[in-house]
């Protein structure tokens, strides 16, 4: 599995755990509001695993991708600066954040700006991972992808 893959994975698995604790502890359904509608409703709906695009990679649908980094980050003492560095949102997805992986996250998605591990280039690749999810279905707000 690629890191951009992984990065998906971890985003869409927190975001349906998250999900299905809330609809745990969320009151019954109202007559007329199922629970699928609810989970809709809170943004926080995904597509089950089987559904995938055809690069393979699950497809994000609704989740609220700001909110899931954020929930996560305040159950991490605040995540870093997850919003602008690569290094700090690897690391809190607990994935490799080594500037190897980031070289293989560069070539993943074409991302060649700076040098590598240059504060430009982990920059360009967090704009790009942010788009990159965005384009897969996930709900990126602009000021997280430019």
């Amino acid at each position: 599995m690629g890191i951009f893959a992984s990065i998906m994975d971890k985003i869409f698995h927190h975001s349906t755990a998250q999900a299905a604790t809330t609809s745990q502890t969320a009151a019954q359904p109202t007559s007329g509001t199922s629970g699928a509608a609810q989970q809709s409703q809170s943004g926080t709906s995904a597509q089950p695993m089987g559904a995938s695009m055809s690069s393979g990679q699950p497809r994000l649908q609704n989740v609220d991708v700001e909110a899931v980094l954020f929930h996560l980050a305040s159950t991490k003492g605040g995540g870093g600066n997850w919003r602008t560095s690569v290094v700090d949102l690897l690391k809190l997805l607990d994935l490799d954040s080594s500037l190897a992986a980031r070289k293989d996250l560069a070539n993943e998605l074409n991302v060649h700006a700076g040098a590598d591990g240059s504060a430009e280039q982990n920059i360009a690749l967090q704009k790009a991972v942010m788009t990159k999810i965005a384009e897969n279905g996930g709900k990126v707000p602009d000021n997280l992808r430019h």
